[in-house]
């Protein structure tokens, strides 16, 4: 497809250095560009662009887009600024822009951004996840990279994960991967980045599942800013329907921060014994802070036996509070398949434990489909 793109920004020096990217490309026609946006609206018309590159940073910049809307209804208007904000980027979307590009851009940005916007838009309804553990060992490693494929394989969205346990996480251990970026450099360069540069720094399980790898040295916890967690949580949030986030074991700033942010947080815990019940319990208790706690939290048990409805019922019934899911003991399952570089689904699909984790992938995507749980 020939895109046709007529450029509105008002710095001169910029106007010059993005109309020669442009210009440059083989695939792309600059149809017009202009340095005054009245121009750009009185004038514009007569070149039919089917692609609009708006300055935001402009402070008429809502309304503009607004009468550019109104002017070009056939056109994708991609609004661009020197940095990206989450908030202001959200009102930009729910404006009716198709998406938001950082300048000055390269031509494999402005390819990308027009491909992804023009397809999808930014995606304004991910649904973000943490889960939470109060204590270690509970599984919830192999549940997350297992959910992530049932979520991908089941809907065709993308779905991304976050190890934010910035000590001791090991999803790249998980999936066997040798990524080149983790979350030590995803926050420590967003305030630079758009969502789509942020993009490069998840590495791709499948072309459904891509993880954001924890820090490679656990003495990196410290150079991690809650800020930037906080912020790169909000810009991933436009790269993937489906978000998960792995966060360390009890209650610290990473996980809170994380659980702030998430449309739900599972409690997951091992049930080893009667400790764990206690666990969960001291849990529930510090998140009934949240006035929607009861919409927002739920409980996972996981090497549960028997794994059936009943001993679902009973685990409800011992913590006073709902339970969401349980997960059968697959401890062999899941070693045969890190060992075969392969997830427990695939290796056994109709194993008690894929199915506990498809019931849980059927839930997460019904809430998603009825509105809640939306980050």
């Amino acid at each position: 497809m020939q895109y046709k793109i007529m450029l509105v920004e008002h710095n001169r020096l910029l106007l010059e250095q993005l109309s020669k990217v442009i210009e440059s490309a083989q695939d792309m026609e600059l149809a017009a560009r202009y340095q005054n946006s009245n121009d750009a609206l009185g004038q514009g018309r007569v070149f039919n662009p089917n692609i609009i590159l708006l300055d935001a940073d402009m402070d008429n910049a809502t309304e503009l887009l607004q009468e550019f809307i109104a002017s070009f209804p056939q056109a994708a208007i991609i609004c661009t600024g020197e940095k990206w904000q989450a908030d202001r980027t959200s009102h930009f979307i729910q404006s009716g822009a198709s998406g938001y590009l950082i300048k000055p851009f390269s031509y494999a940005n402005l390819k990308e951004a027009i491909k992804t916007y023009t397809t999808n838009g930014m995606e304004m309804d991910s649904q973000v996840m943490t889960f939470f553990s109060p204590k270690g060992k509970s599984g919830k490693t192999t549940l997350i990279a297992n959910l992530a494929m049932a979520l991908g394989r089941s809907t065709g969205e993308q779905v991304g994960i976050i190890d934010a346990d910035l000590q001791f996480g090991d999803m790249a251990v998980f999936f066997n991967l040798e990524p080149q970026s983790t979350i030590f450099e995803a926050t420590r360069d967003v305030s630079f980045l758009s969502p789509l540069e942020l993009r490069s720094y998840f590495t791709k399980v499948n072309d459904k599942v891509s993880v954001l790898c924890g820090t490679k040295t656990p003495s990196y916890i410290d150079k991690v800013s809650i800020p930037n967690l906080e912020t790169l949580i909000k810009m991933s949030k436009s790269l993937f329907k489906y978000l998960l986030i792995d966060v360390p074991a009890g209650f610290n700033p990473t996980s809170i921060a994380a659980a702030e942010m998430s449309g739900m947080t599972y409690v997951v815990s091992m049930l080893n014994g009667a400790y764990e019940v206690k666990h969960a319990q001291r849990a529930l208790d510090i998140f009934e802070a949240w006035e929607d706690y009861q919409q927002r939290v739920k409980v996972v048990f996981t090497r549960v036996v028997p794994c059936n409805q009943e001993s679902k019922r009973k685990m409800s019934e011992a913590i006073g509070y709902p339970v969401e899911a349980v997960v059968p003991n697959a401890y062999m399952v899941v070693s045969k398949a890190a060992d075969n570089g392969q997830m427990a689904l695939d290796l056994e699909p109709d194993s008690p434990l894929a199915m506990s984790i498809n019931y849980l992938a059927g839930r997460i995507i019904h809430q998603n489909d009825t509105g809640r749980g939306a980050g």
